[in-house]
Protein backbone atom coordinates (compact mmCIF):
# COMPACT_ATOMS: atom_id res chain seq x y z
CA UNK A 1 0.00 0.00 0.00
CA UNK A 2 1.09 3.51 -0.68
CA UNK A 3 0.76 6.43 1.64
CA UNK A 4 -2.47 7.45 -0.10
CA UNK A 5 -4.11 4.07 0.72
CA UNK A 6 -4.00 2.66 -2.79
CA UNK A 7 -2.68 -0.81 -3.55
CA UNK A 8 0.25 -1.18 -5.85
CA UNK A 9 0.47 -3.90 -8.46
CA UNK A 10 3.82 -5.61 -8.57
CA UNK A 11 4.88 -7.34 -11.75
CA UNK A 12 7.79 -9.75 -11.58
CA UNK A 13 9.72 -10.79 -14.63
CA UNK A 14 11.13 -14.28 -14.33
CA UNK A 15 14.30 -15.28 -16.03
CA UNK A 16 14.41 -18.56 -17.93
CA UNK A 17 15.97 -20.49 -15.05
CA UNK A 18 13.28 -19.40 -12.54
CA UNK A 19 10.55 -20.22 -15.03
CA UNK A 20 11.94 -23.72 -15.66
CA UNK A 21 12.30 -24.40 -11.93
CA UNK A 22 8.71 -23.27 -11.27
CA UNK A 23 7.43 -25.36 -14.20
CA UNK A 24 9.34 -28.42 -13.02
CA UNK A 25 7.95 -28.08 -9.52
CA UNK A 26 4.42 -27.80 -10.93
CA UNK A 27 4.98 -30.90 -13.07
CA UNK A 28 6.14 -32.88 -10.03
CA UNK A 29 3.15 -31.79 -7.95
CA UNK A 30 0.52 -32.57 -10.59
CA UNK A 31 0.48 -36.40 -10.04
CA UNK A 32 0.26 -35.88 -6.27
CA UNK A 33 -2.71 -33.54 -6.68
CA UNK A 34 -4.39 -35.98 -9.08
CA UNK A 35 -4.02 -38.83 -6.57
CA UNK A 36 -5.48 -36.68 -3.80
CA UNK A 37 -8.46 -35.82 -6.01
CA UNK A 38 -9.01 -39.50 -6.89
CA UNK A 39 -9.02 -40.50 -3.22
CA UNK A 40 -11.68 -37.92 -2.43
CA UNK A 41 -13.67 -38.48 -5.65
CA UNK A 42 -17.04 -40.25 -5.37
CA UNK A 43 -17.57 -43.65 -6.96
CA UNK A 44 -17.95 -43.62 -10.73
CA UNK A 45 -21.50 -43.33 -11.97
CA UNK A 46 -23.02 -46.31 -13.75
CA UNK A 47 -25.35 -45.42 -16.60
CA UNK A 48 -28.91 -46.64 -16.99
CA UNK A 49 -27.86 -48.36 -20.23
CA UNK A 50 -25.22 -50.30 -18.29
CA UNK A 51 -27.69 -51.24 -15.54
CA UNK A 52 -30.14 -52.63 -18.12
CA UNK A 53 -27.44 -54.64 -19.93
CA UNK A 54 -26.04 -55.98 -16.65
CA UNK A 55 -29.48 -57.01 -15.41
CA UNK A 56 -30.25 -58.76 -18.70
CA UNK A 57 -26.97 -60.72 -18.61
CA UNK A 58 -27.15 -61.74 -14.96
CA UNK A 59 -30.90 -62.47 -14.96
CA UNK A 60 -31.13 -61.67 -11.26
CA UNK A 61 -28.14 -63.80 -10.23
CA UNK A 62 -25.29 -62.29 -8.26
CA UNK A 63 -21.89 -62.90 -9.91
CA UNK A 64 -19.00 -63.92 -7.68
CA UNK A 65 -16.03 -61.53 -7.62
CA UNK A 66 -12.78 -63.25 -8.45
CA UNK A 67 -11.45 -65.80 -10.94
CA UNK A 68 -11.58 -63.07 -13.61
CA UNK A 69 -8.53 -60.92 -14.33
CA UNK A 70 -8.79 -57.78 -16.45
CA UNK A 71 -5.61 -56.25 -17.79
CA UNK A 72 -6.09 -52.65 -18.90
CA UNK A 73 -3.83 -49.64 -18.59
CA UNK A 74 -4.66 -47.50 -15.55
CA UNK A 75 -4.52 -44.43 -17.77
CA UNK A 76 -5.49 -44.30 -21.45
CA UNK A 77 -4.39 -41.17 -23.26
CA UNK A 78 -6.71 -42.02 -26.14
CA UNK A 79 -10.00 -43.78 -25.42
CA UNK A 80 -10.36 -44.86 -29.07
CA UNK A 81 -7.75 -47.60 -28.82
CA UNK A 82 -7.46 -49.24 -25.37
CA UNK A 83 -5.80 -52.69 -25.14
CA UNK A 84 -7.68 -55.27 -23.07
CA UNK A 85 -6.87 -58.79 -21.89
CA UNK A 86 -9.35 -60.88 -19.92
CA UNK A 87 -8.49 -64.25 -18.40
CA UNK A 88 -10.66 -66.55 -16.31
CA UNK A 89 -9.37 -69.28 -14.00
CA UNK A 90 -10.81 -72.49 -15.44
CA UNK A 91 -9.51 -75.99 -16.25
CA UNK A 92 -11.31 -75.77 -19.64
CA UNK A 93 -12.26 -79.47 -19.57
CA UNK A 94 -15.44 -80.84 -21.16
CA UNK A 95 -17.08 -80.85 -17.69
CA UNK A 96 -15.79 -77.49 -16.45
CA UNK A 97 -15.16 -74.60 -18.83
CA UNK A 98 -15.98 -70.96 -19.57
CA UNK A 99 -18.85 -70.63 -22.02
CA UNK A 100 -19.06 -66.87 -22.51
CA UNK A 101 -17.12 -63.74 -21.54
CA UNK A 102 -18.99 -60.43 -21.75
CA UNK A 103 -17.15 -57.10 -21.61
CA UNK A 104 -19.25 -54.20 -20.29
CA UNK A 105 -18.58 -50.51 -19.83
CA UNK A 106 -20.35 -48.42 -17.23
CA UNK A 107 -20.34 -45.11 -19.13
CA UNK A 108 -20.22 -45.82 -22.89
CA UNK A 109 -23.29 -45.07 -25.02
CA UNK A 110 -23.45 -48.85 -25.67
CA UNK A 111 -22.75 -50.88 -22.53
CA UNK A 112 -21.99 -54.25 -24.15
CA UNK A 113 -18.55 -53.81 -25.67
CA UNK A 114 -17.93 -57.42 -26.69
CA UNK A 115 -19.03 -61.01 -26.19
CA UNK A 116 -16.67 -63.96 -26.65
CA UNK A 117 -17.98 -67.54 -26.90
CA UNK A 118 -15.56 -70.23 -25.73
CA UNK A 119 -15.48 -74.01 -25.50
CA UNK A 120 -13.10 -76.62 -24.04
CA UNK A 121 -11.32 -76.64 -27.42
CA UNK A 122 -9.89 -73.19 -26.60
CA UNK A 123 -7.73 -74.75 -23.89
CA UNK A 124 -7.35 -71.43 -22.05
CA UNK A 125 -10.05 -68.96 -21.07
CA UNK A 126 -8.24 -65.84 -22.24
CA UNK A 127 -9.21 -63.19 -24.79
CA UNK A 128 -7.45 -60.07 -26.05
CA UNK A 129 -8.85 -57.13 -27.94
CA UNK A 130 -8.85 -53.37 -28.23
CA UNK A 131 -11.84 -51.42 -26.99
CA UNK A 132 -13.16 -47.89 -27.25
CA UNK A 133 -14.03 -45.97 -24.09
CA UNK A 134 -15.88 -42.66 -24.04
CA UNK A 135 -14.55 -41.41 -20.69
CA UNK A 136 -13.20 -42.47 -17.31
CA UNK A 137 -15.22 -45.47 -16.16
CA UNK A 138 -15.28 -49.03 -14.86
CA UNK A 139 -14.84 -51.92 -17.26
CA UNK A 140 -16.47 -55.18 -16.17
CA UNK A 141 -15.82 -58.70 -17.44
CA UNK A 142 -18.67 -61.10 -16.75
CA UNK A 143 -17.99 -64.80 -17.39
CA UNK A 144 -20.58 -67.56 -17.52
CA UNK A 145 -19.25 -71.02 -16.64
CA UNK A 146 -20.51 -74.32 -18.03
CA UNK A 147 -22.30 -75.07 -14.73
CA UNK A 148 -24.27 -71.81 -15.05
CA UNK A 149 -22.30 -69.88 -12.41
CA UNK A 150 -21.35 -66.27 -13.07
CA UNK A 151 -18.00 -64.75 -12.11
CA UNK A 152 -16.80 -61.24 -12.71
CA UNK A 153 -13.93 -58.82 -12.46
CA UNK A 154 -13.92 -55.03 -12.48
CA UNK A 155 -11.28 -52.42 -13.12
CA UNK A 156 -11.33 -48.64 -13.39
CA UNK A 157 -9.63 -46.92 -16.29
CA UNK A 158 -8.98 -43.21 -16.48
CA UNK A 159 -9.39 -41.88 -20.03
CA UNK A 160 -7.74 -38.58 -20.90
CA UNK A 161 -8.37 -36.56 -24.02
CA UNK A 162 -5.60 -34.31 -25.21
CA UNK A 163 -3.78 -34.69 -21.92
CA UNK A 164 -6.73 -33.51 -19.82
CA UNK A 165 -8.66 -35.95 -17.66
CA UNK A 166 -12.36 -36.42 -18.32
Amino acid sequence: MTAQGKELLTISVLNRRSLLIAGGAAALLRPLLAMAQEESAPALERSKIFQEAYTALTAGATPVEGKVTLELPELAENGNFVPLTVSVESPMTPDDYVKVIHILSTANPVARIATFHLSPVNGVAKVQSRIRLAKTQDVIALAQLSNGALVMGTTTIKVTIGGCSS
